[in-house]
């Protein structure tokens, strides 16, 4: 798609939830999403290319004088040359949780799943890390890792990450903090992990998971991917609620249930939140309702301005 194309399309009228789960092709969905918005963010949550100072040695005839530490000079009198290590373009790595809580859909928007608005994040970050010549993998899990795809930068990654996020079906339960586990162990360079799950597991279990992966010098960006019922929980009249990873339906009246509910989940999250935050870890809270064009673009400058 061109410059030109882009000019004459409003992409605004694409981006509701309620048109997105209209549109069947998640390539089509992810492109459009990035296209209209995203492409123009600050590049820094996604660039790769990054330099580290490794060690001094001697100055040496035709060495460029700009390399040479000036401070070391002040103190010995002795010239030496900063040699830095250049990293590789950046590996990203999206963890999409395919656990059977992800295909909860709202009352407002029953056919747009919280699976279907991680699929759409995930896509659409693939396609601006390999945009931009950075490596982009998937990892899909429920109670454990069930496919991952090695980050790469080949031009038919971005078809495989699509088909594998397209046919991807849901599976009763979760083991978020184990899955963590499991890809400290498997990646071998340093990466950014995006983790997209609704993050309904045992919260020490997840940060546990969180730990491991810090420990191994992996960057990490946590969303929390939630339906606005389970952030508002609007409920009114007595309704039954369906166990969505193998627990029992109950028919409960909502009033009396709600303050207790969400005390719940303000902890469970608050303690995934601080521990993100002790540990340099970005967390969100996505909210499904809200269009992508919307939270991604706004959580990714967040993330731009804190890195610079």
């Amino acid at each position: 798609m061109g410059k030109s194309d882009q000019l004459n399309i409003d992409y605004r009228r694409y981006l509701d939830p309620r048109t997105l789960a209209k549109i069947a092709a998640l390539d089509i969905r992810a492109r459009l999403i990035v296209e209209g918005f995203v492409t123009g963010m600050h590049r820094s949550p996604y660039r790769g290319f990054s330099v580290e100072f490794a060690q001094h040695r001697p100055y040496a005839s035709g060495d460029d004088i700009k390399y040479i530490d000036w401070k070391v000079f002040g103190r010995t009198d002795r010239h030496y040359i900063k040699q830095y290590e250049e990293e590789t373009n950046l590996q990203v790595l999206l963890a999409v949780d395919a656990s059977s809580s992800m295909n909860y859909a709202g009352q407002a928007n029953a056919d747009w799943r919280k699976f279907d608005h991680a699929t759409s994040i995930a896509a659409s970050m693939a396609y601006v890390a390999l945009r931009q010549q950075d490596a982009a993998g998937l990892a899909i899990f429920d109670s454990r890792l069930r496919h991952l795809i090695r980050p790469s930068n080949n031009p038919r990654q971005w078809r495989i990450i699509i088909e594998e996020l397209s046919a991807t079906p849901g599976d009763p339960k979760t083991d978020t903090g184990h899955v963590l586990e499991e890809i400290a162990g498997e990646i071998r360079h340093r990466s950014l992990v995006v983790l997209i799950s609704d993050l309904f597991d045992d919260p020490e279990r997840i940060i546990k998971g969180i730990r491991r992966l810090r420990h191994r010098r992996h960057d990490l960006i946590v969303l929390q991917t939630l339906d606005h019922d389970e952030i508002e929980f609007p409920f009114r009249t007595t309704t039954m609620f369906r166990g969505m990873e193998e627990a029992n339906d109950v028919l409960v009246e909502p009033q009396a249930l709600r303050d207790a509910y969400l005390n719940e989940l303000h902890r469970h999250t608050a303690q995934i939140r601080t521990a993100c935050h002790q540990l340099h870890v970005d967390y969100a809270q996505v909210d499904t309702s809200v269009p992508l064009d919307i939270s991604l673009p706004g959580f990714l400058a967040t993330r731009a301005a804190r890195m610079a």
